[in-house]
């Protein structure tokens, strides 16, 4: 029977798992399209092709470079993370068990359209697909992917208990958004774009797929024919993947909300356009999120920064930029993660929406399984103008590495130490044409 508790209990927990890492900004991606990647992100008043400005600010469909031209755009993300993990051995507390997560190169893709109407083309229609959001690592073929009995001797019933709640899990967000803006004044307009969020969670036991909904609206403004403004809101968009989670019973749901945002952005040009300087501030209510608030996630207030310069006058433009977002994942200290090896219980529990796990597990799937820790990028990019109609854009970004630690008692009772590092690289591509 206390084996069968146990596994029950803990082998469930394992089932959280971890996936691949696609995530900057929490598990976001600091934007899409190369331009604004090679601008750190900031988009909000300044959006240079069809894909950031349904994704930066609907509203600034009516302000961009390629009005009132009906423009396409292309673009692809190859995203390279590199995540490793320390955990206290169990068994052997004086020893690390040091691991390095199963990485590899993950294609996103993004596509986007802008087409005038209405009279003197007042109106803008936008159209965007594009993968938003990722997160996960692989540590399925290391020594903490194993069983506390692969490490030696343990209590009857403890043998088949994972080392960590990490095996394998994989979460994947494509969006598609449909959009308008329409231009109130010259120097004024207001934009809406509807997000259909397509969503796939597998947590090893197969995956499951659902869909959320929600609305962007934006605002753009330009007091002067040098300066940009502009505000948007992001509504909270839930999904709820069923039949995805199991404790040792049946399958369960498990909800995840993309959480609401607002953000502001200015941009400012000099030398006829040749000069951009543009910022924007993001807040994200990751601490109110279905799922990322059950997992100690707290809000998180990005700044994005970018110049743009124009090297060759309507042939190559130059782009830098910087994005810093604190790590929203909260440090938890001084948990018990220990059992009773008498009755094979954990000492302390910790409820998940319906799923109840020990707390042990839940730190590990935290801190190991869920690292989306980076905060420091710094991004580089270019376009090249191969005529009026027709540009290819390029973008680099690093995110600077940057580790997540906490301590507690392992299951044994003897303290232990998680720890998880994470740094990322993309480069990305982008084709657009105007009609």
């Amino acid at each position: 029977m206390k084996r069968h508790t146990l596994t029950t209990l803990l082998i469930g927990s394992a089932l959280l798992g971890s996936s691949v890492l696609q995530a900057t900004n929490g598990d976001n991606l600091i934007a899409i399209g190369p331009k604004a990647r090679a601008m750190g992100g900031a988009s909000i008043a300044y959006p240079q092709d069809a894909i950031t400005a349904v994704f930066g600010n609907p509203a600034s469909l009516c302000f961009t470079k390629f009005c009132p031209s009906t423009q396409v755009d292309f673009a692809g993300t190859l995203f390279m993370p590199d995540v490793k993990a320390s955990v206290t051995n169990p068994l052997m507390p004086s020893e690390s068990l040091n691991v390095s997560s199963d990485d590899s190169v993950y294609p996103i893709p993004a596509i986007g359209v802008a087409v005038p109407f209405g009279e003197d083309n007042r109106g803008r229609f936008g159209l965007a697909a594009y993968g938003v959001s990722g997160l996960g690592v692989d540590y399925r073929n290391t020594v903490i992917g194993g069983t506390l009995g692969s490490l030696g001797q343990v209590p009857p019933g403890f043998d088949t208990a994972p080392i960590i709640a990490g095996s394998y899990t994989s979460l994947q967000i494509m969006k598609f958004a449909p959009s308008v803006a329409w231009q109130l004044a010259p120097d004024l307009s207001v934009g809406v774009a509807f997000h259909l969020d397509y969503a796939v969670l597998d947590l090893g036991q197969g995956s499951s797929s659902g869909y959320g909904y929600g609305v962007q609206l934006g605002l753009a403004y330009r007091p002067s024919e040098n300066i940009a403004l502009g505000l948007v809101y992001t509504s909270p968009q839930e999904v709820n993947h069923e039949n995805v989670i199991s404790l040792g019973g049946p399958l369960q749901d498990l909800k995840l909300e993309n959480p609401q945002q607002i953000g502001v952005g200015v941009a400012y040009e000099a030398n006829e356009g040749a000069l951009v300087l543009a910022a924007d501030v993001k807040w994200i209510n990751w601490g109110d999120a279905t799922g990322y608030s059950d997992f100690d996630w707290r809000n998180q207030t990005v700044i994005a920064l970018g110049i743009q310069y124009e090297a060759i006058k309507d042939k190559l433009v130059l782009r830098v930029g910087y994005n810093y977002g604190k790590n929203p994942v909260k440090e938890n200290n001084g948990w018990d993660g220990s059992f009773d090896f008498n009755t094979g219980m954990p000492n302390d529990m910790t409820v998940v929406q319906d799923l109840v796990m020990p707390t042990y597990f839940y730190e590990t799937f935290r801190v190991i399984g869920f690292p989306a820790v980076v905060e420091s990028h710094v991004t580089a990019g270019l376009t090249y103008h191969y005529s009026e109609r027709f540009a290819l854009s390029l973008a680099f970004m690093k995110a600077l590495e940057e580790d997540i630690s906490e301590s507690g008692t392992g299951p044994t009772g003897a303290p232990t130490t998680l720890k998880s590092t994470l740094s990322e690289t993309s480069i990305e591509f982008g084709l657009s044409w105007k009609f």
